[in-house]
């Protein structure tokens, strides 16, 4: 199953694209062997701030026909083997394609929300849009990892 971070923002920060990288060429290299991978990072930036311009673009960077994961405040609180598990049953059923939306600053629209096939939570707490990435990054190498037999708590 291939995996479309389509996120809003362009990453500038050396650290966060460092960090970023890093999970994710782990989670290609272990992810490859369960079925999972490779992630391919879709950026969108709309020239006016707003959600439904940056929904329009996200809608663009999402491949026709993939499973859609929103990172939500409003979504669903999982461990981190609830989530392996979860990747792992969408894999086993099939899809092609998991397109994970991060939104901008003031969130994901409502219409593409309402959209989603499921939406997931990082907790009741609001992060920043760029930190997302590196902890949904760091989530999908954990899960591979969890897949894989390996200890989820020690990667």
């Amino acid at each position: 199953m291939r995996v479309h971070l389509c996120v809003v923002g362009r990453l500038r920060q050396r650290a966060e694209r460092d960090l970023i990288t890093d999970y994710l060429e782990r989670f290609d290299k272990s992810g490859r062997a369960l079925g999972l991978g490779p992630v391919k990072v879709h950026e969108v930036e709309a020239k006016k701030s707003g959600m439904a311009e940056e929904a329009v673009l996200l809608r663009r960077a999402i491949p026709q026909g993939s499973l859609l994961l929103t990172l939500d405040e409003r979504g669903q609180v999982m461990t981190s083997p609830q989530f392996a598990d979860k990747l792992g049953d969408w894999r086993d059923q099939g899809r092609g394609d998991l397109a994970i939306v991060i939104g901008g600053a003031d969130g994901i629209d409502p219409a593409l929300r309402a959209e989603a096939d499921f939406s997931l939570s990082f907790g009741k707490m609001v992060w920043p849009h760029m930190l997302v990435r590196v902890m949904i990054a760091e989530q999908l190498y954990r899960a591979a990892n969890i897949l894989s037999g390996g200890p989820y708590h020690r990667v």
